[in-house]
Parts: structure tokens; sequence; C-alpha cells
């Protein structure tokens, strides 16, 4: 195939984290990807989480990968020549009553039988050393000393421009159309122009099943909005991010002194708009948590709110490898509102599996054929 500047040795469909990642790794392994972006580079969910860096309770499955990845995180700059804001500050997921030290015991009971020793217990007197702003019913909880969190959208621009440094390409608002394949070739229709490549990779969030289908690989993914609250600036009180167990939560303070809140309540989609509102009833309740946990929360101002478009799987893990229906495409894409720690590593298990033809990895449990 000729090369021009509509055709590449690779392409990208979508220009997240995990789209960047894949470029950069790829480009390390001497693959100069073309990486196409619907609309500019971290729009959606890669520029808009909440930047958590996180290993504690993760999904069996995912555990291989998000431990490998955070070994990346620990050398970031090497890797991408930016420390994306990185901070090693911990992650704990507290336990506010009997039955959240239940669930909590349990889970490290289940890592320690898998050989997992990541994930610690931290009695609730550590806990109110490191935090004495937290409410004093807290039992205890787990921790991950060294998870943490980092800037979501200078991440993944840090990806893109090592990727760019590299020899990758990037082609902003060219909303992918059509994926057809000729004569061992994939042909991409965009809006604007035609495409050519031997391998195609699928990092295209929620909208990835559209692409997917396309090749007779049809998922029931879910577009979800995932809602943020950030408050004006507070005095320093938090450096670990803090998780709920029986009430959603993912609370953390930025340096600058703004408090980040989260947790997983949805926002209302329609992906086909790109658009989302924000369910005020919910944050409400959000709130009301963060009042329950940090009682100076109530005295908050909360500066604004917004929630990015990603895709969630029914088993809540994602869809990592091959295609099982054609040759020269790659998925990686419905990391259910908690792929951001994951980007390094997916995109070096998608590089790898591209350039050599295997990983190191376990991504069986992550097929896409799990649906089918």
């Amino acid at each position: 195939m000729s090369r021009s500047r509509h055709s590449a040795p690779v392409i990208v469909i979508g220009g997240g984290l995990h789209g960047c990642a894949t470029a950069l790794h790829l480009a390390r392994a001497g693959i100069k990807a073309l990486v196409l972006e619907k609309d500019y580079i971290g729009r959606h969910a890669s520029g808009v989480n909440a930047g958590g860096v996180r290993s504690l309770s993760r999904h069996l499955a995912e555990i291989p990968l998000s431990l490998a990845s955070r070994q990346m995180w620990l050398n970031i700059f090497e890797l991408v020549d930016d420390d994306c804001g990185f901070d090693k500050n911990g992650q704990m997921r507290v336990a506010e009553n009997e039955e959240d030290v239940a669930t909590l015991r349990t889970r490290l009971s289940i890592m320690h039988k898998h050989g997992y020793t990541h994930e610690e217990w931290i009695e609730a007197d550590e806990i109110r050393a490191m935090i004495p702003a937290i409410a004093p019913q807290i039992r205890g909880g787990l921790i991950v000393r060294d998870d943490g969190s980092a800037d979501p959208y200078q991440t993944t621009r840090a990806f893109r421009l090592k990727a760019q440094s590299l020899g990758s390409r990037f082609v902003e608002g060219a909303r992918v159309r059509t994926l057809t394949r000729q004569h061992g070739a994939w042909h991409i229709k965009t809006d604007h122009d035609t495409y050519q490549t031997e391998v195609v990779v699928n990092c295209a969030g929620a909208w990835a099943d559209q692409i997917s289908a396309q090749a007779g690989e049809p998922v029931p993914l879910e577009a979800i909005g995932p809602m943020m609250l950030v408050t004006t600036r507070m005095p320093q009180f938090l450096r670990p991010v803090v998780l709920g167990t029986g009430r959603p939560l993912s609370f953390k303070q930025r340096s600058n002194g703004t408090v980040l809140i989260g947790g997983g309540r949805l926002a209302w989609v329609d992906r086909d708009r790109n658009s989302t509102e924000l369910d005020f009833h919910s944050l409400a309740m959000g709130a009301r948590t963060v009042c329950d946990l940090f009682p100076h929360m109530k005295d908050a101002i909360v500066n604004r709110g917004w929630a990015g478009i990603e895709a969630s799987m029914p088993d809540t893990i994602p869809v990592i490898g091959p295609s099982s229906t054609e040759e020269g495409l790659f998925h990686a894409f419905g990391f259910s509102a908690h792929g951001f720690q994951l980007g390094p590593i997916v995109g070096k298990i998608i590089a790898d599996l591209i350039a050599r033809g295997a990983t190191d990895l376990p991504i069986e449990p992550f097929s896409i054929s799990r649906f089918q």
C-alpha cells in the first residue's frame, strides 16, 4: 500500500488516553500510527474524569494489568517527558459501619487468596491521624499507598505529544462513518476523507460499538456520563483519595485546594449530540455523603459540575484484544468509568499484539467474543 497522508500501517480510531497510549507504544516499536479523533484529543472521558490512578478495588481480571500499569505511572516522566500531574498520594476505601467492614475484610481475604498483597487494612486511628477532618464514625478501610491521582487532560495531551514526537500523526474532527475491508486492506471513511490501512485499532470509547458492529461484532455497550463536582479553593485537609464502600463516593483535594467529588453518579447522556445533562437530585445525594464523611464540607462552595461520556459494559470490565471476526482489527474500549489508570498498559498491550503478535499479560477475560 502506498503511503500518503490518508494511509498508515495502523490507524487508531479514537484520541482518548487509550488511543494516544496505543499510538505512543506503536511508535516506540517503530510503527508510526495515524489517530483519527471525531472531536479533539481528550474531549470525552479521558480529559474530564477524576484522574484516579487506582489499583485499589479492581476486578480480579484487571489486577495484573493494573499492577503493571502502576509501575508505568511511577515512572511516567520517563515515558512521556511529563509528570502528568501524578501524585502518589494513596487511595483508600473507608468503612462507615460494620457492614462496610465485613465487605472490605472479605475483599482483603479474596485478594490474599489470589496472592495479591497490594491492598492492606488500615485501622480507624491511622485514618484519623492521616485525615483529621474525617468523621469519627469511620471503622477502618483498605488502602493502597502507591496509588494516587493525576491530571487527566494533561496526561492525555502528554501521551499525544510524545507519540507525535516519535512520528505518530493525529487528525481531529474526523468522525469515522464506515469501516470496510476490501482486498486485504481496511477502508475508513470519515465525513471528509477516506483512509487506508492494514490494521485498525478501535479505541472509540462510547462510540466503539458502532465500529465493532461494522466488523460483525455487536456488543451491549451503554454510553454513560459519570458526574463530577469541583469546589472553590479550601484550606488543605486531605492528601489521599477517599472512596466510599456502601455509598458511592470518590473524593480528593487537589494541590490548589479545590475539592473534586465523584463516585459514579450518572448524568443523562445523548451521545449522538455529544451532550450530557446533570442529575441534580443524584448530585445532592452525593453531597450528603460528602458531608456525612467530612462535616466541614457543608460550608464548601461548588464551583461547577460536568459529566464526560464514556462506555460501560454489562460486566464492568473492558474489551481488550483482537477481533474475533476480522484480521487486522483490535479493540480497546468499554472501561466502565475506571479506565484512566489502565491507559498506559493497555496501549502497550495493543502495540505488542500488533508488533509481535503477543502480550505478556492475561487478556482472555477481556475478549470481545464473550458477548457473542
